[in-house]
């Protein structure tokens, strides 16, 4: 089963572009970026800040719409993606393209010349390793929430390295905390629309496994290993016990929305839990770390 997108019969707004940048996903890369920025605590230069926003946010909103693009076709047949700009007729296609590959190009022009090279080249390697490994990933491997996830880490080395101009430990931690922590995420996540991914054929965990307790039992595992690295800062003396005691709290909770959804009863709703719980999970802790750095560092 095959749809095409629909055809444009109106010119595109600024609104239909707007969302063919996937704002909130957009939104979460450069925040992380910017959190990553600021717990490196560098030589403070507006200028370069300001040039490290843009920079990122040309970068987060051409990969999603370049990522639209590529999908358009199953985007099409899901309920939760038809109304997308590409699949609903309000931007062609060639559009979408041209305006991705515009902005992703001018981010590796803005952050290459005016922020740094190993900058440019962690947002280059964040475009490759989402639109060429994770994305087409998503029709052929059963791995491809964890490939994504890898993709999705990789904005905080982006804001480290604009920083610092290398990547030392506390950059990778977080690179590892934002890449324990996708995966619950979208776990619960694909758990909830599963029927929309197996209906385009995608075969991701939570369309393998019917009854979901291997989709739980992952989301657990992973969870731990997000509390166990979320507790590296303080263990390490790259951060205080304050931070650190938001992190077990935070880390708490987590682990009991997951431990939740490992209960066949009521695992639906369990899921819808486990994903509010990672949205204030991560900015909670993020926002605890980079206070703490800038205070007491």
């Amino acid at each position: 089963m095959t749809a095409e997108p629909a055809i444009a019969e109106s010119p595109a707004k600024f609104s239909d572009y707007l969302e063919l940048t996937k704002p909130r996903l957009s939104l979460l890369s450069v925040l992380t970026a910017l959190a990553a920025y600021a717990a490196a605590r560098p030589v403070y230069s507006t200028a370069q800040l300001g040039l490290l926003i843009i920079g990122t946010s040309l970068a987060a909103g051409g990969v999603a719409a370049l990522n639209q693009w590529l999908e358009s076709d199953t985007d099409a047949l899901m309920k939760r993606t038809a109304d997308r700009p590409i699949p609903s007729g309000k931007i062609a296609t060639g559009s979408a393209f041209v305006v991705g590959g515009l902005m992703c190009l001018g981010a590796l022009f803005i952050l290459f010349s005016r922020v740094g090279y190993l900058c440019a080249g962690m947002a280059l390697l964040t475009m490759v390793a989402y639109l060429c490994w994770y994305t087409p990933a998503k029709r052929w491997s059963r791995w491809s929430t964890e490939i994504g996830a890898v993709a999705g880490a990789l904005p905080p080395l982006i804001g480290w390295t604009a920083a610092e101009g290398r990547v030392s430990a506390l950059g990778w931690i977080l690179f590892g905390l934002l890449f324990f922590w996708q995966i619950p995420h979208f776990m619960a996540i694909a758990w909830t629309y599963r029927r929309d991914y197996s209906g385009v054929h995608f075969p991701m965990l939570p369309v393998r496994d019917e009854k979901g307790g291997m989709v739980a039992a992952w989301s657990f595992i992973t969870t731990l290993g997000l509390v166990a690295v979320s507790l590296l800062p303080w263990v390490m003396g790259l951060a205080t016990a304050w931070s650190g005691g938001v992190a077990v709290a935070g880390g708490f909770w987590f682990m009991v929305r997951a431990g939740v959804f490992l209960r066949a009863e009521g695992r639906d709703a369990a899921a819808r839990k486990l994903f509010l719980c990672s949205i204030a999970y991560l900015p909670l802790v993020l926002g605890a770390l980079v206070a703490d750095r800038i205070v007491n560092f």
